[in-house]
């Protein structure tokens, strides 16, 4: 029975592999490359471009974005625990408390270590 797996798990990584680098190859191959300083520039909603088209962003920025995905992958795992709280028991309870500890803990060292602080 592993077996039947193993040939579809590979199949499927063959099949995928495939389809990518005919999809890679085959642009490269078929794509008109000429380019001119014209297309190299931004362009956005017809305007014509005022200064540089990349800025640099804090770093700040960055770790306000992990944390907001640290608690939006919470939320996904506390949604259909909620559903079938009842049905779990104690144990099921249990375990998500430690979850919610451990993401508890991590926020109490952002907030302490100033992560959260805007200035």
């Amino acid at each position: 029975m592993a077996a039947d797996y193993a040939y579809v798990g590979f199949f499927l990584i063959v099949g995928v592999l495939f389809v990518v680098l005919n999809i890679e190859v085959l642009s490269r191959i078929i794509r008109p490359h000429n380019p001119n300083p014209q297309k190299l520039t931004t362009y956005e909603c017809g305007e014509e471009p005022i200064g540089i088209g990349w800025i640099r962003f804090h770093v700040r920025y960055y770790l306000y974005a992990l944390v907001y995905i640290v608690f939006a992958v919470e939320t996904v795992f506390l949604f259909p625990w909620a559903v079938v709280f009842q049905e779990l028991g104690l144990i099921a309870f249990l375990e998500m408390m430690v979850f919610i500890g451990i993401l508890l803990v991590g926020l109490a060292y952002a907030w302490k270590t100033g992560a959260l602080e805007w200035a």
